[in-house]
């Protein structure tokens, strides 16, 4: 019986046991086996800049990072990090106290759930998210207290009066993520500030993802919570380089933060990866200097794509919610006859040949994301095309 356990304790933790595999790996997977498009998962088809590329390669072979960088990540890096969000928001952070470099924004999230929950401290965060939140509040012994973004005139929005109504004497922090994967809706600076009022009177932290923060579209426009009055010191903000310069597999993420709140997710951190990415970081410093037409340039791109793919969807009948920032398109699928979006999604890839994905993974109230559907447009425009195309066939079906 080698390898069996006598116990009939379960083997994977209780915290985790309603994770089980992603549903990217189920998608991906479907789409290798059915030749499918694939715009389930959010990562581009083609690489970031070649002077970024080319500056890892050179630190590389210079030998820099190819040993275990410092555990808060290279000071070139802190430093190029602390300009950027000095250059961008006029929000000055300490190189050396205020920013912490992670492995992802994944590993952030992790490492700051980890430092500052206790269980059974309530943690408020908009749904649908992105499915790590639920994950890394649970490893954290926390308790997941969903506030609904809901569809209104085009796009996903917060209900104020609802997220008041959520705060208790229990809760330890808001998770927010503006822009918001999936739906795509960046928070107003009305909203902004309201949350700011909301965690100031009832003394609360706040976890910003802001890993979007150079994809905002039309009117939008990204406003950090860390520079509205009373944020500064209570705002754990992150960013990621991998969604900013198209190099998602290096996995270069970062915090800044106040530095007690910094040296509370440094704690926890440390006995996560340690460090990682070493040669990478340098490249990532580069990279954050980049001119500002690089990162309009990005923009715009992906505007054109945006544009693209959401035509190709309402075209084959769907609801489009056309987003605000972010690199995701949110459908509705009910003018297709169709209200299950799991459903929907498994069979799409026989029907259409394109895989996305069904919002309701990123829901408690799953009966509340069952209709909607996610694509994402961080593709070739050929591909775009190629799978505008092939979802038009659905209009016949």
């Amino acid at each position: 019986m080698t390898g069996m356990t006598s116990s009939t304790r379960p083997l994977l933790n209780r915290r985790l046991a309603e994770f089980g595999t992603t549903i990217f790996a189920e998608m991906s997977a479907l789409a290798v086996q059915t030749g499918s498009i694939n715009l389930g998962q959010g990562f581009p088809d083609t690489d970031g800049p070649e002077e970024v590329r080319e500056a890892a390669v050179r630190a590389l072979r210079d030998g820099r990072g190819n040993q275990y960088p410092p555990g808060p990540g290279i000071p070139e890096l802190r430093t190029a990090i602390a300009a950027h969000q000095e250059r961008r928001y006029a929000l000055s952070y300490d190189p050396d106290t205020e920013v912490l470099v992670t492995a992802g924004a994944t590993e952030a999230i992790a490492a700051t759930l980890l430092a500052l929950l206790e269980p059974g401290d309530e943690v408020i965060a908009f749904e649908p998210y992105y499915d790590s939140y639920a994950a890394c509040i649970a490893m954290a012994g926390g308790t997941r207290v969903p506030v609904t973004l809901r569809p209104h005139e085009g796009s996903f929005r917060l209900d104020l009066d609802e997220l008041r109504a959520a705060v208790t004497d229990r809760t330890r922090l808001l998770l927010i993520n503006t822009p918001h994967n999936p739906t795509g809706t960046v928070l107003t600076r009305e909203e902004l500030t309201a949350i700011a009022e909301l965690a100031v009177e009832r003394d609360l932290l706040v976890v910003t993802d802001e890993v979007y923060e150079h994809l905002v579209f039309d009117e939008a426009e990204h406003l950090p919570l860390a520079t509205f009055p009373g944020m500064r010191e209570r705002t754990v903000t992150i960013g990621s380089a991998g969604k900013t310069f198209s190099f998602t597999g290096w996995k270069v993420g970062w915090v800044t933060a106040q530095p007690a709140l910094v040296s509370a997710v440094r704690s926890a951190k440390q006995f996560l990866t340690y460090v990682s990415s070493g040669p990478f970081q340098y490249a990532v410093a580069e990279a954050l200097s980049l001119p500002d037409t690089y990162f309009t340039a990005f923009r715009e791109d992906m505007l054109a794509k945006r544009d693209l793919l959401a035509a190709g969807l309402a075209d084959a009948g769907f609801e489009v919610f056309k987003p605000a920032g972010t690199y995701f398109i949110t459908t509705d699928i009910r003018p297709l006859g169709e209200t299950d979006g799991f459903a929907f999604c498994r069979a799409l890839p026989e029907r259409a040949g394109v895989v996305a994905i069904p919002n309701a993974v990123f829901y408690d109230h799953r009966e509340a994301g069952a209709p909607f559907v996610r694509f994402a447009f961080c593709k070739r425009t050929d591909v775009l095309e190629a799978a505008a195309e092939r979802l038009a066939k659905l209009r016949t079906q």
